[in-house]
């Protein structure tokens, strides 16, 4: 997203937003959602996450550098994966399944948080008969301290977005990603052993789509589809004061 965004000539306070808002999404969602990973392991039978020490919050124990670079030139990226041993689980598919579905869901929910979060300041801005209007991307206000909120409102907006670009990102089913897991759960055990053997490969081709943008045009539309609903739900409880 940040080459999209240079292309595009966001100025460079935007920029700097863009780069606070990953950083947010490294060191705090990412965190979150592998922690989530490793949680429903755990109470599903799994302590293989705990016992090496990534049931944790700490942003270090789930850093992947390339993860992190990719992240921030196309705004979709990975953290360093939750060890999970499914012959723990008392239901291996299951099992697999739900903790699959952890991580995905911890980023629409804290894409639904930003949602309520951006409709409530915009809520109290109206209600304090603040002028904001919206252009493109960002949300322009009159005077400088509304001025000032455009960032504010952008912060949260790539905040939204990134978070939504994760989910979509995670749940493509192939291997290594999420969805390849909770694909895999309905899959005959043969077929999914299959395709773990070719995982390392795929894992290869699957960086160079994402380096190069190959998936951009797969995740960018559903991205921008999610956000719309969001953005509508996450203003249905204020709408009463509008």
């Amino acid at each position: 997203m940040l080459i999209h965004l240079l292309r595009q000539g966001m100025d460079i306070t935007s920029v700097i937003v863009y780069i606070l808002s990953v950083l947010m999404i490294i060191f705090l969602i990412n965190p979150i959602h592998e922690c989530a990973h490793g949680f429903i392991a755990y109470k599903l039978g799994d302590r293989t996450a705990k016992n090496n020490g990534r049931l944790t919050l700490n942003p270090i124990a789930h850093l992947d550098y390339m993860g992190a670079i990719t992240m921030l030139l196309v705004g979709f990226g990975w953290a360093k994966p939750v060890p999970v041993n499914p012959r723990n689980f008392k239901n291996p598919r299951l099992g697999m399944l739900l903790t699959a579905l952890a991580g995905p869901v911890s980023n629409l929910l804290a894409a639904v948080l930003g949602g309520l979060i951006m409709n409530a300041i915009y809520t109290v801005m109206i209600k304090n008969g603040s002028f904001i209007y919206f252009k493109g991307s960002i949300y322009m206000s009159s005077g400088f301290e509304l001025g000032a909120m455009n960032y504010v409102f952008l912060f949260i907006e790539f905040f939204i977005l990134i978070n939504i670009s994760l989910a979509v990102f995670n749940l493509i089913p192939i291997p290594p990603l999420d969805g390849s897991k909770i694909l895999f759960s309905f899959l005959p055990s043969s077929v999914a052993y299959k395709a773990q053997r070719y995982e390392m490969y795929i894992s290869v081709i699957l960086l160079i789509l994402v380096v190069t943008g190959g998936l951009s045009n797969l995740i960018y539309p559903v991205q921008s589809w999610l956000y719309g609903l969001i953005n509508q739900l996450t203003a249905l409880p204020f709408s009463w004061a509008w």
